[in-house]
């Protein structure tokens, strides 16, 4: 792939400004599994044969699924939102009211695009009861990306989607499959709490079970998995049977040019051929 695509979605923690150094780690293989697809960077510039894209969130999946069925009928259907009238905040909290209280996929679908580039930071959040709750980003002029929609459409024709638990969609891996995990992020410091991941928390036992699940799947299933995450003391332990790798990545941690640093990530690969002689 001769030059990076950007998803079409705003996206905290997002892997447009690392798919370079993901891919050059990906092993080879006929299919890439994804558990946590997220914005899709790695899907979008990786070039794979086939792909199974999941994740917890059910409006991002079910945006996906249609756009990846309707194309361009999509397209057109949610161009109206991002008008001039639609970039205010009263209309931004009708929407997103409106939002919370259907159940009709494709006004879902529509909405969930909306809020995405109109909310604040490009957040998806969600409250206790399961209702969207990022407020008004108040953007001077939100971006429609159509183009980069229609990429991802065209590309989706290689896809299939699923919302599941990540740990069963990695176990049912088999050989010629590829598993890049994109967790929610440990925290960085001990009293920073763990990232929220849609209405449940993605806290330090699924971290664990994470880590369980990719070693079982690379000694077991013979399929390998990659894993990016900040690096912290408690990451490099609990990645240890894994080939380990650093790269350093701007974050933004606050809405000012001195809220952008540089954090290092972590990649993870558990190899099928080095695990094969460990014992459980």
């Amino acid at each position: 792939m001769s030059s990076k695509v950007r998803a079409f979605l705003k996206w905290a923690g997002g892997k447009y400004s690392l798919v370079d150094e993901i891919n050059q780690r990906l092993p080879a293989g006929d299919t890439l599994v994804e558990p946590f697809v997220g914005a899709g960077s790695v899907f979008i510039n990786s070039d794979f044969k086939h792909y199974r894209l999941n994740d917890i969130n059910q409006d991002l999946i079910n945006l996906y699924q249609l756009l990846a069925d309707q194309g361009d009928r999509f397209i057109a259907k949610a161009k109206p939102l991002f008008s001039e009238d639609n970039n205010k905040a009263e209309a931004y909290y009708h929407h997103r009211e409106q939002f919370n209280l259907t159940e009709d996929p494709e006004l879902r679908a529509c909405l969930f695009l909306y809020l995405n580039r109109h909310g604040y930071n490009g957040l998806c959040r969600y409250n206790r009861k399961g209702g969207f709750n990022v407020p008004f980003g108040r953007y001077k002029r939100p971006y429609f990306p159509d183009k980069e929609m229609a990429f991802f459409a065209e590309k989706a024709k290689r896809a299939t989607f699923t919302c599941l638990p990540f740990s069963e969609v990695m176990r049912s891996a088999k050989p010629g499959e590829v598993i890049y995990c994109d967790p929610p992020y440990w925290p960085l410091s001990p009293t920073a709490s763990f990232t929220s991941y849609h209405g449940s928390g993605f806290n330090r036992s699924e971290q664990e079970l994470l880590a369980q699940v990719s070693y079982e799947v690379a000694a077991k299933n013979g399929v390998p998995v990659l894993i990016s995450n900040h690096e912290v003391e408690d990451t490099r332990r609990l990645y240890g049977q894994a080939s380990l790798d650093r790269v350093q990545v701007k974050r933004t941690i606050s809405r000012n040019g001195a809220g952008r640093v540089k954090v290092n990530e972590l990649l993870a690969l558990y190899r099928p051929k080095s695990l094969a002689g460990c014992k459980d």
